[in-house]
């Protein structure tokens, strides 16, 4: 009876160390998912930050200018409506912003954000719009989507599907809705890298 009881325990044992094998696996894919999305974080947004040498504001501006862009529906062609800004920034002021910073925050809403981002703004628009009995609309949104940027159509029909869909079951609820997220981009992207500017001079000066 005792060799029972210990051929028992022992399957227990046996068990509740598999559990805890199991578990240990889960976290360390959990935690080595998380690195991994914090260090494309840091080499996409931050890295290009600390490598930059011009003056925090030249910097702040870039940033800022790529947040308030890449919070616009037009996920696929920010950067290029980025590079025209640059261009026509250029011809009005003396002073400009950074191109490689304003392309790279661009990339804070990319085809893997685009549902939510894209139902924020129309939900947003619709409030703004005085649209609260029909605020839902989410798997349409879902639906819309996969049949433009996830089919197998090239990129200009693509684009031509989704501006049909856009514009006449979404299209002025987005524009309306986007407009304050893309204030709130620009003035965050902008005092954040001042911010963490000056933090970082600080913290040189103190070494120093």
């Amino acid at each position: 009876m005792l060799f029972n009881i210990k051929l028992h325990y022992k399957k227990i044992n046996d068990e509740i160390n598999k559990i805890g094998q199991k578990e240990t696996v889960m976290k360390y894919r959990s935690l080595s998912l998380v690195q991994n999305i914090g260090r494309l974080l840091k080499y996409r947004l931050i890295i290009p930050l600390l490598r930059s040498e011009k003056p925090a504001q030249y910097k702040a501006k870039g940033v800022a200018v790529g947040l308030a862009w890449a919070l616009t529906p037009l996920i696929g062609v920010q950067m290029w409506l980025v590079f025209i800004t640059w261009l026509i920034w250029k011809k009005i002021s003396s002073e400009g912003f950074s191109l490689t910073l304003a392309l790279a925050y661009t990339w804070t809403t990319n085809v893997f954000t685009m549902v939510p981002v894209y139902y924020v703004f129309y939900v947003t628009g619709q409030i703004l719009r005085g649209n609260f009995n029909d605020i839902g609309g989410y798997d349409n949104l879902h639906s819309i989507i996969n049949n433009t940027f996830l089919s197998e159509y090239d990129f200009w029909e693509k684009w031509s599907v989704f501006f049909k869909l856009f514009v006449k079951d979404w299209g002025i609820s987005m524009i309306v809705g986007c407009l304050p997220w893309v204030v709130i981009g620009y003035i965050l992207g902008y005092y954040f890298t001042m911010a963490f500017e000056q933090t970082r001079i600080n913290k040189k000066n103190k070494n120093t």
